[in-house]
């Protein structure tokens, strides 16, 4: 696991690569290495898991250079392939099989890459072209500045990496406040910079000096044509996919670092860790798993640390419970931010920096979770509502604004005038694919619910962040439910097998847990893994100090966006009637200002509809 950055006509010093590379040295902190040339250069940071003594990048072959981000759990197999072609390896480390890789299949090398990954070839052999590629599902975010008139780019596995090259400026998308508050971070390739994008999962981009900056997005696993097994009963399906689930945990669990498991207390990281358990049992290792859980000083609703550790005496683990001083929160805010690049409107972020920062204390540098699974098997109440919901339409709006940090009608009443006509004026926050693929893409409803889910949701606002702030204490996480076998798995559910309204959600993943974590964990209600911010926000407590003072009327005034009127009534329906739309909508506000505070010198101060205008104008 590394970060990795680099630059494509583009002359830089070693000053500004070395700037660069410190500012994720988190995230690599066990060695450095770049390569450049006057117009070109591809830079890591490296934590090593795999081979700790080999695997020094960049890796060099003849006139390629490569350097790379994640795990490739298919090395192996490719080493030997690539052998028998006469190539040579002088480690074992899962990275130095890629240039042989490249050089072998050309731009199609990710075809063959089993894993999570961002990949950076630079290829000198002829012209000059840079390829890169990231996997399957998004779990390795590659973002990018692309100078279409200059020709040049420069890219970066965080966003704040990518803002201390002396060519990127750190200029706000006016409207990203808009896409922000529609989808709790924004989606597709767009981020909260202007001029700064996001690759998409499954892309391959090719770079030329003639060609410019081309990028294909290759099939993602749950787009490769497959359908649901009709003859295939509940049970059936639960089975296999409990095979298919331990074999893939057990590969997951090689590394040469220490390997551990998050435990929320709930179905997915359960079954996960029943499975890691029990694979490093018959695998004769010696000592036990060890599991971690989150909680928070206090009493608080959903405090799910019974069930967690009920789940790992189930499964002989060795347990850490941590806890965390909600009076730490507004100290913690900052650190989050910085590392995100961009804000996140979910309270979760707090849970997961701090989780994962204490699972780095203990000494691990890998940990197995079980994000995704929600998203894959049908997990969410959004889901249920939206298939229980009346033919028509109407239910596609119903469901994006599940999506959002804020309902569409509050969002609305919180804008100025101005701000309400100028994003009117750029257009839907969401990418246009969205509601194209709700509305009528193949598959049934539930079916094309899943398809956004995966391609938008799940890489923009779920694996990015469990990314940053894990890679923020420089621990590597390894999720079995975003591998490619597993998410092809689920293509061939159907869709009585994911949900049924009145029975219940991920109906083929519960059937896959019998028998391997307890029944109160299998029979407990459904709850999200988060911060309890509704009872958090609440006068007396030092979440809500903070959000007086950082949405103070003063600041929102500056700013120009949102009606401080507006705000001071959300305040006061919060001291009074408690709720979550109200608590996230002031969470969600209160983050984007932090946000604004790190990121810019000029924070509070009015802001320029540059974007609205421009659209305006060449409407005209």
């Amino acid at each position: 696991m590394c970060r990795i950055y680099g630059t494509f006509n583009v002359h830089s010093d070693e000053a500004e690569l070395r700037r660069v590379a410190d500012l994720m040295h988190h995230g690599g902190p066990d060695a450095q290495g770049v390569a450049h040339r006057p117009d070109w250069a591809l830079g890591n940071n490296r934590l090593s898991i795999m081979d700790p003594e080999g695997g020094a990048q960049p890796y060099h072959l003849g006139r390629v250079t490569v350097v790379f981000n994640g795990e490739i759990y298919n090395h192996h197999e490719l080493r030997s392939r690539l052998a028998g072609l006469g190539f040579h390896f002088d480690d074992l480390c899962d990275g130095s099989i890629l240039p042989a890789l490249y050089i072998t299949y050309g731009d199609r090398f990710a075809e063959h890459l089993d894993g999570m990954y961002s990949v950076a070839v630079m290829d000198l052999r002829e012209t000059p072209r840079m390829v890169l590629a990231t996997d399957d599902s998004g779990m390795k975010p590659l973002y990018y500045h692309w100078d279409r008139a200059a020709g040049r780019f420069h890219f970066a596995s965080e966003l704040p990496a990518l803002l201390g090259f002396a060519g990127v400026k750190a200029e706000e998308d006016e409207a990203g406040l808009d896409a922000y508050l529609t989808s709790k971070t924004p989606f597709g390739n767009r981020t909260m910079f202007r001029g700064v994008q996001v690759f998409p999962p499954a892309a391959t981009v090719v770079l030329t000096h003639r060609d410019g900056l081309r990028i294909k997005q290759r099939p993602m696993a749950h787009e490769q044509g497959l359908r649901p097994d009709k003859d295939r009963t509940l049970e059936e399906a639960g089975d296999q996919l409990r095979a298919l689930l331990s074999e893939e945990v057990s590969r997951l669990l090689i590394a040469d670092a220490p390997v551990a498991a998050v435990t929320s207390g709930g179905l997915d990281s359960s079954l996960v860790t029943a499975l890691a358990a029990r694979a490093l049992r018959d695998g004769g290792g010696t000592g036990s798993l060890h599991t971690f859980n989150i909680a928070y000083t206090g009493t608080w609703p959903s405090d799910e640390r019974a069930y967690a550790a009920e789940v790992a005496r189930a499964a002989g683990t060795t347990h850490h419970q941590v806890e965390v001083d909600p009076a730490t929160f507004p100290d913690l805010m900052t650190d989050v931010v910085r590392h995100l690049g961009q804000p996140n409107a979910d309270p979760i972020t707090l849970s997961t920096f701090s989780l994962f920062r204490a699972v780095r204390d203990a000494g691990f540098k890998v940990a197995l979770t079980g994000d995704a699974a929600d998203e894959l098997f049908s997990g969410y109440s959004r889901m249920t509502q939206a298939v229980a919901a009346h033919h028509g339409s109407s239910w596609i709006d119903g469901y994006l604004d599940h999506l959002a940090a804020v309902p569409r009608a509050l969002r609305q009443s919180l804008y100025t005038d101005e701000y309400a006509f100028a994003v009117n004026a750029v257009g839907p926050a969401l990418p246009p694919g969205i509601r194209r693929l709700l509305h009528s893409s193949p598959g049934t409803r539930l079916q094309r619910i899943g398809a956004v889910e995966q391609r938008y949701r799940l890489p923009a606002y779920h694996l990015r962040r469990v990314d940053h702030l894990s890679m923020a204490s420089s621990v590597e996480v390894r999720l079995p439910f975003t591998q490619p076998s597993v998410v092809r798995f689920a293509s061939t559910l159907t869709d009585e097998q994911r949900l049924v309204p009145g029975l219940g959600v991920k109906r083929a993943l519960y059937q896959a847990a019998q028998g391997l974590i307890p029944r109160s964990v299998l029979e407990r209600p459904k709850q999200p893994f988060t911060l309890p911010v509704t009872a958090m926000l609440t006068p007396g407590q030092r979440l809500w100090t903070l959000a007086r003072d950082v949405l103070s009327p003063h600041t929102l005034r500056a700013d120009g966006r949102i009606r401080p009127e507006r705000v001071d009534a959300l305040f006061d329906e919060q001291a009074t009637r408690p709720s979550d739309t109200v608590s996230l909508a002031l969470w969600s506000l209160m983050s984007h200002q932090l946000w604004r505070q790190e990121f810019f010198a000029a924070a509070g101060a009015p802001i320029t509809l540059h974007t609205p205008v421009r659209v305006l104008q060449e409407a005209a």
